[in-house]
């Protein structure tokens, strides 16, 4: 294997706390490896403090110009009193460091739980402050982060997979003809719903990213963030059969509209932004299985029964894109 399938060989526990000692902290030695697959992140016990997080980026993932805008968005959100976990900025003013290779970034642990989405206050509540992230959000726009894009995100992300031959042999062709046919769908979907708005976004709102505590939510991992409709912060708060979602979004519309406007032709836009990230997030899965912690995080994912499941998610959603959007309460 070379570097480039086994990237954080190197990252050895004394390699990390001396990368931490290296931007004037004094770890105590405590360490506890945190969920986390695409980067390496990790708890790290400081003497005489509170316990920092530690985030290792993945090499060759993002450029620094795109590591850098990510915390420049989370330190402007923050400064705004938005709850999100931005980077701890050293003497010189620095985020982003590097020691042996290794790009990192230190941040205030913050604890908490996921949130109850059966409960729509809290799914107001949230509602609120996604929309206060894109009132900044839309102040400027990216430079050097990722468009939501249809074609990166679908065709790209199956020729990928069919390329690898990851998928079963007898599989192939019936992949190749159900994301062939998403893909000319989703593009009409699109196509029909512009010209919605693009903005910053935290582009990965999932509830996982949501931590909840009694002072309510805060955001965390804009690692993600990237450039799109503001339906892509909303919709994977979304669970259940069409009319609960449809329920959840007009309590997330209602406290999201408190501080700004929701376009509804981009709820038209749910179900594709759904499809392309099955598929892509099976290719991120394709990309990454050299690096040894996803075979072992993942082990069913080159199974036949996991594709033979993945087809038929897409076989339905096929059928979803071809129903109307969810109802607007």
């Amino acid at each position: 294997m070379s570097e480039q399938d086994t990237p954080y060989a190197n990252l050895t526990p004394e390699t990390i706390l001396q990368a931490i000692e290296s931007v004037g902290y004094q770890p105590s030695g405590g360490m506890l490896a945190l969920n986390s697959y695409e980067n390496r992140v990790y708890q790290i016990g400081m003497e005489d403090a509170l316990p920092l997080v530690a985030k290792f980026y993945r090499p060759e993932r993002w450029s620094s110009e795109s590591i850098l805008e990510e915390h420049l968005f989370s330190l402007a959100l923050a400064e705004d009193e938005i709850p999100v976990v931005a980077p701890l900025a050293d003497s010189k003013g620095a985020t982003l460091h590097e020691f042996q290779g290794y790009r990192f970034a230190l941040f205030p642990r913050r604890g908490g739980r996921w949130p109850e989405l059966d409960n729509p206050d809290n799914l107001e509540w949230i509602g609120r402050f996604i929309a206060r992230i894109h009132q900044l959000g839309s102040v400027k726009a990216f430079q050097h982060r990722p468009y939501i894009d249809a074609n990166r995100m679908g065709r790209a992300s199956a020729e990928y997979l069919l390329a690898s031959h990851i998928i079963p042999l007898e599989l192939e062709s019936s992949y190749r003809r159900i994301t062939d046919s998403l893909q000319t769908v989703i593009e009409e979907i699109f196509a029909t719903a512009k010209p919605h708005k693009t903005i910053r976004l935290h582009g990965d709102c999932h509830p996982g990213n949501i931590l909840w505590t009694d002072r309510g939510p805060h955001f965390v991992d804009m690692d993600d963030c990237q450039t799109g409709p503001a339906i892509q912060d909303l919709w994977m708060l979304l669970s259940g059969d069409r009319q609960e979602m449809a329920l959840q979004l007009s309590y997330i519309r209602e406290g999201y509209e408190t501080f700004r406007e929701l376009d509804t032709r981009e709820i038209a836009l749910i179900e594709p932004l759904r499809s392309l990230r099955m598929i892509h997030y099976a290719a991120w899965l394709a990309r990454r299985w050299t690096d040894p912690a996803f075979p072992n995080a993942f082990p069913w994912f080159n199974t036949h029964q996991y594709w033979q499941e993945h087809l038929l998610q897409l076989e339905q959603q096929l059928q979803s894109l071809e129903a109307p959007p969810l109802p607007i309460y």
